[in-house]
């Protein structure tokens, strides 16, 4: 239940003059205006820095402190990524329609905003009347407007949470941007694997059937058994099904990558034949600078103080509301007369409304917004906590992957001079034939093994950029 008090109405007749009449009550409302607006409460400030709890340094050890670069995607040296990462920000469908949410957000802040504002409508028309004994027709134009005057500024919180969250969703395309750059290159590097892996397996098949010829030959002459042959011909079957598979992943990864970069998946892409070096060693920054570079943690925190904005907003709706709202218009016969300003009859009028008693409506709307705050507030710190892990464990694995790389590269230059050895025991009679084909099975395993940490390292370093905020 409302209650609406008048404050000052007149119907004017043509002509009539009421602003006699309507100045002590506008005095008198200005002055309860002036009265009631120091109680109004306002949002509280929120802090990124004072909110969360930051170490004053990565627990990563050898973790450079310094600035990081603001544009990684150039760190690589590689044209043609960089080439593709701009055509996927330029065409991607899932990026359009992230930025065509932030348009929708930015106008429903609008939207919100245009009730401070007075609401004028004008219609036109004519109107016929028929009676038994006459007929008469008169032209009309008329206009009404109503107005909310926001004293209270609650409205205006309104307005300010919608725009809050409108730049929430603006940091939302920012970090979907981000992770399309990333997506796209982690999947241009996972297609040059791919590749290289497929590149492994053939010449691996190549290398089997070489061991197949000679055990086909030895074979004939009655130098090894028939077991041998068998085999090294399952050997070679079981090379032929891995290059199957790694020539399957290329047309996957193929079509990804072209999905990406909002093409055809039509599997038409070329690709460079190596992996580039991993960028040297990243400056990390300072854990307090990622409170405000993250795309997500400015998100989460634009969404929490909207929800502030919004309790504000619902706690002023107890406060009485003051509108304003007017008509008038003129009808005539004649379609000239409705220019004459001594024909227009208009009415103003003032009103207070204060709620008296809703059901506990208004009150539970603000412990809604309240617990959606409170919600809003432990996202917000969960997403920071879940930052600082990414980064934390972006930094290590970069350093157990370059021990990793390392060891595997030790590991290929190792199983080489091994089949190499092999093959000149098993021609002496000196070795078994499993001997030989494990020679062979522990050199692919160990190639294929140091591109995929290859490749690894590099998405990594992607992962830790795009952990750290960094710009492409």
């Amino acid at each position: 239940m409302t209650i609406k008090l008048p404050i000052a109405a007149s119907l004017l007749s043509p002509g009539t003059s009421g602003n006699e009449r309507m100045l002590p009550d506008l005095r008198l409302l200005i002055c309860t205006i002036v009265l009631l607006t120091t109680s109004c409460a306002t949002a509280p400030e929120r802090n990124a820095i004072d909110m969360t709890k930051s170490p004053p340094q990565w627990a990563t050890v050898n973790a450079p402190a310094n600035p990081i670069a603001t544009q990684w995607l150039s760190s690589f040296a590689d044209p043609a990524l960089s080439a593709l990462v701009k055509d996927a920000l330029n065409n991607n469908y899932d990026l359009k329609a992230a930025a065509a949410r932030v348009d929708s957000a930015r106008e429903q802040a609008r939207i919100d905003g245009a009730a401070r504002w007075p609401q004028l409508f004008f219609a036109a028309g004519y109107r016929r009347d028929a009676l038994p004994s006459s007929e008469t027709g008169a032209f009309e134009a008329l206009f009404t407007m109503s107005w909310e005057i926001d004293v209270w500024g609650r409205i205006k919180a309104a307005q300010q949470a919608t725009g809050q969250e409108a730049e929430a969703v603006a940091a939302d395309y920012h970090g979907a941007r981000l992770s399309l750059a990333a997506r796209t290159a982690q999947s241009y590097f996972e297609l040059i694997e791919a590749n290289l892996q497929a590149e492994v397996a053939e010449q691996s098949i190549k290398d089997r059937r070489t061991i197949v010829e000679l055990v086909r030959g030895r074979f004939a002459r009655g130098l090894t058994r028939g077991l041998d042959l068998r085999l090294v011909l399952t050997d070679l079957a079981n090379a032929e099904a891995q290059l199957a598979g790694s020539r399957n992943q290329v047309q996957i990864v193929t079509r990804r990558l072209e999905v990406l970069l909002g093409r055809y998946p039509g599997n038409s892409l070329k690709n460079r034949s190596a992996l580039p070096a991993p960028p040297t060693a990243l400056a990390a920054g300072l854990p307090s600078e990622l409170l405000t570079r993250r795309p997500d943690l400015i998100a989460a925190l634009s969404r929490l103080q909207a929800s502030d904005s919004r309790v504000e907003s619902a706690k002023k709706t107890l406060l009485p509301r003051i509108t304003l709202t007017a008509a008038g218009g003129t009808g005539s016969p004649a379609l000239t007369e409705l220019i004459d300003p001594r024909a227009v009859a208009w009415n103003l009028a003032m009103g207070l409304v204060q709620p008296v008693f809703t059901g506990g409506r208004l009150k539970a709307g603000i412990r809604l917004n309240e617990a959606r705050t409170e919600e809003a507030f432990n996202q917000y710190q969960s997403t920071a906590l879940n930052a600082f892990r990414e980064v934390e464990q972006a930094l290590a694995a970069e350093f157990w992957l370059r021990e990793q790389e390392l060891a595997l590269k030790e590991a290929v230059e190792q199983t080489q001079a091994s089949r190499k050895l092999a093959v000149y025991s098993y021609r002496q009679g000196l070795i078994e034939i499993l001997t030989l084909l494990d020679s062979y099975r522990s050199t692919l395993n160990a190639q294929s093994a140091h591109l995929s940490v290859q490749r690894q390292l590099l998405s990594n370093r992607i992962d830790l950029y795009l952990a750290l905020g960094g710009g492409v």
